[in-house]
């Protein structure tokens, strides 16, 4: 994979935007590895999401912009649907994605920050939705942005500003600002790894599918009665570290 690197780092999986020259910025060779290395995460305990070079991810590459020019209005809209497939697919990671941010998140590169289920900034980081800066709107990543960012939107869409790491932590896109981004996201991974990975991967499902309370007690009850949630339950009673903590 040319545009990422993917390492795995014992439980935890390691996918590096590897486009530093172009600020790590999307094409469409970038956007097919992200999708695919997404699609198979295996049985990691979680995902580092990270770029190399001096920024996160700068959003769309102007080279692939340029081309979108003679595209027909079909080709626009399949183009624009495996950036949303790449971003679905992020999001609906069965495997916790945590988001280390540093420099540029603009664009694509604050949708990236969304899809993560924890995302820690650098504070030198610097976010924007510009695309109306080029008389376009940033729709493919709004299903995921909205939801974070809410009412902000109603600002930050509509003036394409760019805004720091400090607001972008006021209004919900981020979770943390960190002046060592690499120590506050390994006490992150670390908090993940702490957990029993089954469990840590079903309270994601919660999160996202939000089940009634008839269907969320079948999931507690399904939970404690499972293997690893007696483990967790016999460690705690007997005051010991359980298995997945070795």
């Amino acid at each position: 994979m040319g545009a990422l690197r993917v390492e795995r780092d014992g439980a935890v999986l390691r996918i590096t935007l590897a486009r530093p020259e172009r600020r790590n910025a999307f094409d469409a060779a970038l956007i097919a590895e992200l999708t695919k290395a997404f699609a198979d995460v295996g049985d990691a305990r979680a995902v580092v999401l990270a770029g190399d070079g001096p920024s996160f991810s700068a959003g769309a590459d102007v080279e692939w912009q340029r081309a979108a020019l003679d595209l027909t209005s079909d080709e626009n809209v399949e183009d624009a649907f495996r950036l949303y497939r790449m971003l679905e697919t992020i999001d609906s990671s069965p495997a916790p994605v945590v988001a280390r941010i540093h420099g540029f998140a603009l664009g694509g590169g604050s949708g990236l920050a969304a899809c993560a289920d924890i995302a820690v900034a650098a504070e030198d980081a610097v976010f924007g939705f510009s695309e109306v800066k080029l008389g376009i709107v940033p729709a493919v990543i709004s299903p995921f942005v909205l939801p974070k960012i809410g009412q902000a939107a109603r600002r930050y869409f509509l003036t394409g500003e760019r805004f720091d790491a400090a607001t972008a932590l006021r209004i919900g896109l981020v979770h943390e600002v960190a002046a060592d981004v690499d120590a506050a996201v390994d006490a992150v991974v670390t908090e993940l790894l702490s957990g029993g990975p089954g469990a840590v991967r079903a309270a994601k499902r919660l999160v996202r599918e939000r089940p009634d309370g008839e269907e969320a007690a079948h999931v507690a009850a399904k939970l404690r009665a499972g293997d690893e949630g007696q483990e967790g339950l016999r460690a705690f009673l007997e005051r010991r570290t359980p298995s997945w903590r070795g």
